[in-house]
């Protein structure tokens, strides 16, 4: 390049620089006066907020095999009770969920507020939770209560075995389908039984307090092996009552 041309491109090349320079700034207030004119502005992109997850009722696993607790409850009702009777409450609820747009953010709130939702919502929701709970406080080779359970049950009913009695008792007389119930009330224990799928977590129900033990008194949940004669399937249902579980909700 001889000393002309090389005197040239330096000049040129100054030259655009600086128009770059001055140019930079101009640029810059346009698009703030365009910005500050402008209705409908190009806002940056931002995450949308999270949206609230609804409440979710699932089976619990079972805990045993089908046949685990025979001869007190057989295996083909606690295979169709399981796999049948408590999957339809599960998928059933959760259509009520999603129909009725419940926002519920746990099974206590969703119980607490069970009076403002279809019937179809708190049956299937109740037979979602009882049962779930029912598998629970159920294990195969059933011993006595010790320790604090049994404290609380010789103070608040005097002997095991007259506990026993009224616990029966408030599921044989239980009209019908519905379940009997050992709650704890103001640290106090208390039995009572609720119809249908109904708990004692409910806003509806007669009987309030921490649900500790249940026992399922529908005909389907004895009805293969006992035909009509609830009082057997109570009788024996004592043979599988968990009562590690029982002292596990106590705490």
């Amino acid at each position: 390049m001889d000393p002309i041309d090389r005197k040239q491109f330096l000049v040129r090349s100054f030259q655009v620089i600086a128009g770059t320079l001055i140019a930079a700034p101009v640029l810059a207030r346009e698009r703030d006066q365009s910005s500050s004119t402008n209705p409908f502005p190009t806002m940056p992109t931002t995450a949308h907020p999270p949206t609230a997850t609804a409440l979710t009722f699932a089976q619990v696993p079972l805990p045993y095999g089908h046949e685990a607790l025979e001869p007190s409850i057989d295996k083909m009702t606690m295979e169709i009770h399981y796999t049948k009777h408590h999957a339809a409450y599960v998928k059933n609820v959760q259509e009520a969920i999603a129909a009725e747009s419940i926002t519920a953010a746990s099974e206590n709130e969703f119980f607490a507020n069970v009076s403002k939702y279809s019937a179809k919502a708190r049956n299937n929701g109740g037979g979602a939770w009882n049962h779930n709970m029912f598998w629970q406080v159920m294990k195969p080779g059933s011993t006595a209560p010790t320790g604090k359970v049994a404290d609380a049950i010789n103070a608040a009913f005097g002997s095991l075995d007259a506990f026993k009695e009224k616990f029966a008792d408030a599921g044989m007389k239980r009209f019908g389908s519905g379940w009997a119930w050992l709650v704890a009330q103001d640290g106090k224990l208390a039995i009572g039984s609720t119809p249908n799928q109904d708990n004692p977590l409910m806003d509806v129900s007669e009987l309030k307090g921490t649900p500790l033990l249940c026992l399922d008194v529908w005909e389907h949940a004895y009805y293969l092996k006992y035909q009509n004669k609830r009082n057997e399937y109570v009788a024996n249902w004592w043979n599988v009552v968990n009562w590690d579980e029982v002292a596990r909700r106590m705490a």
